[in-house]
């Protein structure tokens, strides 16, 4: 008699735990760890999008300056007929407006990475 009982026993995957890993680049930080440079992965400043809104608000005091100088004109004339000065009152508020607006808007949507990143991790940076 050999002693052998049957077939040699296998391990049984199925029912074997392994540790899970995150598949987003937080979970590799350490503790502790601020990632704060301009190449982070949910940073705000490497999206195309986030810079399109700063020059557009960049771009509003083109119709600041041109607000303002029709208001000037409708003040004080300066040769400026009254047509033309209601004219750039109203145009500048337009191009103000727009610029402004536009700007809010492209830099709240750039920065959609960064708060899901910190509604995911509750980090600030």
């Amino acid at each position: 008699m050999s002693g052998h009982a049957g077939p040699a026993p296998v391990a049984d995957i199925s029912t074997e735990s392994f540790p899970e890993y995150g598949t987003s680049i937080q979970d590799g930080y350490v503790d502790g760890y601020d990632p704060v440079s301009l190449g982070a992965p949910h940073s705000s400043l490497v999206k195309h999008i986030t810079w399109v809104g700063m020059a557009l608000i960049l771009a509003s005091l083109a119709g600041f300056g041109t607000l303002i100088y029709g208001a000037a004109t409708t003040i004080w004339g300066h040769g400026a007929s009254e047509d033309i000065s209601e004219m750039l009152l109203i145009v500048g508020g337009i191009l103000t407006a727009v610029t402004l607006i536009g700007g809010f808007i492209t830099i709240h949507a750039g920065r959609s990475g960064y708060r899901k990143y910190r509604k995911a991790t509750g980090r600030r940076n």
